[in-house]
C-alpha cells in the first residue's frame, strides 16, 4: 500500500487556508472515492483507504499540526511497514505561481517547516513530494499571514486540485517519472 500524505494543519480556523491545500487535495481524494476518514491515534493522523487505479493507497493527514508533521509521518512509516521513498507528501508553496504543480523524487525542503519536521524525523530527503502552488503574497504582505490567510475569490482552487489529482493519478499508474514529464510547470 502507498501511502499519500497531505500537509496541513487541524481545526475549522485552517481548513479553507492556502497552507492547507495539501489536506486539500487528499480530501478531495478520499470523496472521490467515499472513502471515510478514521482518527489513528497510534498514528497521530486522520487516515482513509482508497484504490486509485487498481492501486491501494492510504491518504492521512497528520493531526500534530504543520510544523510538527514528521512526527506522525514517521509514526505512520513505522506502524505501516512503510519506507520513505514510498511516500507522496503533499503540500503549498507559495514560490511557485498560483496553480502550478511540480513532483520531484527527493531533495531539501525548500524552507517549508512541515517538509522539514519529515525529513529531520525520517532522516532522509529520498521522499516524493508533490508541491502545489499557491502564488507568492503581494509586496508587503508578511508570509505567515499570506499562508495563513484564505484562498482568494479569483483563485482557482478546484482546478489546481482537479490538476493535483491527475498528477498523483499518473504517478501511482505510470510512475515519478511520466507524471513529472507531464505535469510539471503546468499552470
Amino acid at each position: 500500500m502507498e501511502i499519500l500524505v497531505g500537509l496541513g494543519n487541524p481545526g475549522s480556523c485552517y481548513q479553507d487556508t492556502r497552507h492547507n491545500v495539501g489536506f486539500a487535495l487528499v480530501e478531495c481524494l478520499a470523496q472521490r472515492s467515499n472513502a471515510e476518514w478514521k482518527d489513528s491515534e497510534q498514528e497521530s493522523s486522520l487516515v482513509a483507504e482508497i484504490a486509485v487505479l487498481g492501486h491501494n493507497v492510504l491518504l492521512a493527514k497528520p493531526q500534530t499540526y504543520m510544523n510538527n508533521s514528521g512526527r506522525a509521518v514517521k509514526k505512520l512509516c513505522k506502524h505501516r511497514g512503510c519506507r520513505p521513498c514510498e511516500l507522496l507528501v503533499v503540500y503549498d508553496d507559495f514560490l511557485l505561481d498560483f496553480g502550478t504543480v511540480r513532483l520531484r523524487p527527493k531533495g531539501s525542503d525548500g524552507g517549508h517547516n512541515g517538509l522539514a519536521s519529515i525529513l529531520e524525523n525520517l532522516s532522509t530527503n529520498e521522499i516524493p513530494r508533490l508541491r502545489l502552488g499557491i502564488g507568492s503574497p503581494e509586496e508587503g504582505v508578511d508570509v505567515v499571514d499570506y499562508v495563513l490567510g484564505n484562498f482568494d475569490d479569483g483563485d482557482q482552487v478546484p482546478e489546481l486540485l482537479s490538476r493535483g489529482v491527475l498528477t498523483i493519478e499518473t504517478f501511482i499508474s505510470k510512475g515519478i517519472e511520466e507524471a513529472m514529464s507531464r505535469f510539471n510547470g503546468l499552470c
